[in-house]
This record gives structure tokens, C-alpha cells and sequence, in this order.
């Protein structure tokens, strides 16, 4: 038989029982679609972590201390700056910074400084900057807003733009002049000077009040997205960082020191250096240092997983389509016994029975899949509502056409091979 002719026999065998094709294919529709949102719930998490770490160098290390819990980091020798030689004792004959005598699983008040970024800078090699930040909640008024409404005020130094990666929609960033000065200037994220002032340009050189107190804002960021931790650069308005430790946190300041390691693959080392400055002026201080790198690995392990998930539970439905396949295949090969029986006794080959069967798995999968990625796109903007991010790709799509022809025809194979080895007597003479 010609390959034209087996495909006919098919398309009839197919419209004469539509309702059981539709049956046969719904676990190859499910699982298409699942195959697609998987790689598009997968993409969309990749890509979340991407925006979310866009503003972090990947070599960024945070250090942090909470005055909460008490330091038990260990010994109080004295150690080797990174930088080669010793430093001697820390500063204040041997006492921890402030003139408080070093104290051994004693809590005491820790506040990081400019003295420590500079020390950093000193005796931490291989690193390209060094930034210190501290956020407070405060009531601002100006613009349209008509009444205080609270925002995360961040005080930083000029070197936060380039840690943080930061753009200008207009104006410029925090100078050191302006921290050295105390200047009560100000830049505004993206989302605040809409909310605020309805635009950058209507924002930029405007007033605004922080506690009060009067800023001129000096710039507005470009829109930089949503983050995983930190601040939101969106969501903050920007201060000298000496202006904000002086008018708006004083003695509740709580900053952190961003350092960014030179190479990425240097982190860990940069890490235990910074533990040995830090060690030598805040004897057995446990500080908190996390660096972005391993931030980004876990969030892409997470999204990873879940991806892994979702894969896991699309295989376990087509293998159920294929189940339901193969048995709709068993039973069409005994209810066209005698039909195969006069096709081989017209002398129609084996493999052009295999070949027939064969054919309409195919076909029954490839219908199922193509409805499956219908469905899928269908879906897709409805996930929105979930808050899940979804990013559709022709890999997808591909993917999960594949995976249902292969899965249908693999497991057709079964049953058209019993239906090409049947004798033609004995199959005419099934009733």
C-alpha cells in the first residue's frame, strides 16, 4: 500500500469515531499544556531572579551586624590584616571601637561606620568599592501627596550608584560633597517621583519634606524593578548619608557595608578578609555577610526546582495519555480483526498494517498536542492573576509537541504490532 492509502484508511477510521479520539487525546492535551507553562513558569522564574538581582553586582558581599544577638566569634588573638602585617591591637588600647573594653559573648552596641568602609578599602585587597547604607521609615509630605505618607528614606555615599548600579533619569546622584556637607538634597526612585510629583521632569529640583525638614530633590533614578532583598531603588528616596544620619536616623541608625570583590571566583577569599578587619576591631563580633552570588544561587535553585516539579508532573500525565492511547489501540485492533484479516489476505504487508496503526497514534497524539499548546495559551494570561510570571517561547511550544507525538506513537507501537502479526485465517474468522 502506498502511503497516500494508509493515511486515508486512517483519516476514516478517525472521523467515524471522533468522540473516542477526543477521550484517547485528552491526557496528551493535559499534558502538552503542562509541558508548555512548565517551561514558561520555569523561564519566567529565571527571569525574575535576573530582574530581581539586575541592581547587585554578582561579586557584591553585604555586612551587617544586629544589636539584638550577642557576638561569639572566636578567639581574641590578634590576626593578620589580609594586606600583610600586623595591625597591632584595635583601636583604643586593645578595646572595641568606641572605647568599650572587648566583650566575650557580652551583647553590646555595634554601629558600623566610614572608619570601617575606609579600612576596608585599606587592607581588603582585590575589591573595587566599598559602600555603607542605612534605611529608615519616615514621613514625607510635598507634591500631590495631601497628607505625610511613609517611605523608606536610604542614606548612602556617592559609591552606592556604582555598587548598586543605579541610572539617572535626570539630574545626578549623591556626591561626596554633598555628604560632606550635610546637604539636604535628595533623589527620588522611579515609582516615588510618579506618586509624588506624577513625573520625573515635574519631580526634578522640586521640594520635598522629610520629617519636616526641607530637600530639594536632585535627581530622579531610571526604573529599575522589583528586588530580592535590599533596598528597592523604586520605592526610596536617596540622602547624603551623613545628612541622614545627623537629621533623620541620629542614634537608631542601623547601616550595612556593601563591598564588591574585583572577581567573582575571589569572593570567599574577600569574605575571610573581611572577617579578619572586621575581628580586629570588634574582637568576637559575629557580624552578618552574605554575598549576591550565593543570594542569586539559591533564588535560581528555588526556581529550579520548581521547575523540576512541574516537569516531573507533566511526564507522569503523558505516560498516562500514552497509557490511554495504547489501550483505545488495543481495543480498535480487536474490533477491526476481520478488517486487518482482509487486508492481509488482499495481500497488504505487515508493515503497512504496522505502519497504519502506527500512523493513527500519531495522528491522535499530534491532534492532542496541537489542542494542548492552544490550551496552554489560553491559560496563560489568567496566571497573572496567580502573581506567577509567565514567559510563553517557541521551545516551549516545540517541546511539547514533541513529547506527545513520541509519547503516542511509542506507546501505539505495541498494539499495531500485534494488529501487522495476526494470521489472516484466523482473523477471519473472529467473530
Amino acid at each position: 500500500m502506498r502511503l497516500g492509502e494508509i493515511f486515508r484508511l486512517v483519516w476514516i477510521n478517525i472521523l467515524g469515531n471522533k468522540f473516542k479520539m477526543m477521550l484517547t487525546s485528552l491526557g496528551i492535551i493535559v499534558g502538552a499544556a503542562t509541558i508548555v507553562m512548565v517551561i514558561a513558569i520555569g523561564r519566567g522564574g529565571q527571569m525574575d531572579v535576573e530582574d530581581q538581582f539586575k541592581n547587585l553586582s554578582a561579586g557584591a558581599i553585604d555586612i551587617s551586624y544586629n544589636n539584638s544577638s550577642s557576638g561569639s566569634s572566636g578567639g581574641g588573638m590578634m590576626p593578620m590584616m589580609p594586606g600583610g602585617g600586623a595591625r597591632g591591637v584595635a583601636r583604643g588600647g586593645g578595646s572595641a571601637r568606641g572605647g568599650m573594653m572587648p566583650s566575650f559573648g557580652v551583647n553590646r552596641n555595634i554601629t558600623l561606620s566610614k572608619d570601617d568602609v575606609e579600612e576596608l578599602e585599606l587592607f581588603v585587597p582585590d575589591i573595587t568599592a566599598v559602600s555603607i547604607s542605612a534605611t529608615a521609615k519616615k514621613g514625607v509630605t510635598g507634591g500631590d501627596l495631601e497628607e505625610e505618607t511613609q517611605y523608606t528614606i536610604a542614606g548612602v555615599t556617592e559609591s552606592y550608584q556604582e555598587v548598586s548600579n543605579l541610572t539617572m533619569a535626570i539630574g545626578e546622584f549623591i556626591t561626596e560633597e554633598n555628604d560632606t556637607n550635610q546637604d539636604k538634597v535628595c533623589v527620588l526612585g522611579s515609582s516615588i517621583a510618579e506618586e509624588i510629583f506624577g513625573s520625573a521632569m515635574e519631580a526634578f529640583d522640586s521640594i520635598i519634606y522629610i520629617d519636616g525638614r526641607s530637600y530639594t530633590v536632585y535627581g530622579v533614578l531610571e526604573r529599575m524593578g522589583t528586588v530580592s532583598s535590599g533596598i528597592s531603588p523604586d520605592e526610596a528616596i536617596f540622602v547624603p548619608y551623613d545628612t541622614a544620619e545627623k537629621y533623620i536616623m541620629g542614634r537608631d541608625i542601623s547601616p550595612q557595608i556593601t563591598v564588591v570583590a574585583e572577581d567573582v571566583n575571589e569572593v570567599p577569599e574577600v569574605i575571610e578578609n573581611i572577617k579578619i578587619v572586621l575581628d580586629q576591631n570588634y574582637t568576637n563580633a559575629n557580624f552578618t555577610i552574605t554575598d549576591a552570588g550565593s543570594k542569586m544561587e539559591a533564588a535560581t535553585s528555588s526556581a529550579d526546582t520548581l521547575a523540576m516539579l512541574l516537569v516531573a508532573v507533566a511526564s507522569i500525565v503523558f505516560i498516562v495519555g500514552g497509557i490511554g492511547i495504547m489501550n483505545v489501540l488495543f481495543v480498535s485492533v480487536q474490533e477491526r480483526t476481520r478488517e486487518i484479516g482482509i487486508l492481509k489476505a488482499l495481500g497488504v504487508s505487515k508493515r503497512d498494517i504496522l505502519l497504519e496503526f502506527l500512523a493513527e497514534a500519531f495522528l491522535i497524539s499530534a491532534f492532542g498536542g496541537v489542542v494542548g499548546i492552544g490550551l496552554s495559551m489560553a491559560l496563560m494570561p489568567l496566571m497573572s492573576y496567580t502573581g506567577m510570571r509567565v514567559e510563553p517561547s517557541l521551545t516551549g511550544y516545540v517541546l511539547a509537541l514533541l513529547f506527545a507525538v513520541v509519547t503516542g506513537t511509542v506507546f501505539g507501537f505495541y498494539p499495531a504490532r500485534k494488529a501487522a502479526a495476526l494470521v489472516p485465517i484466523e482473523a477471519l474468522n473472529m467473530e
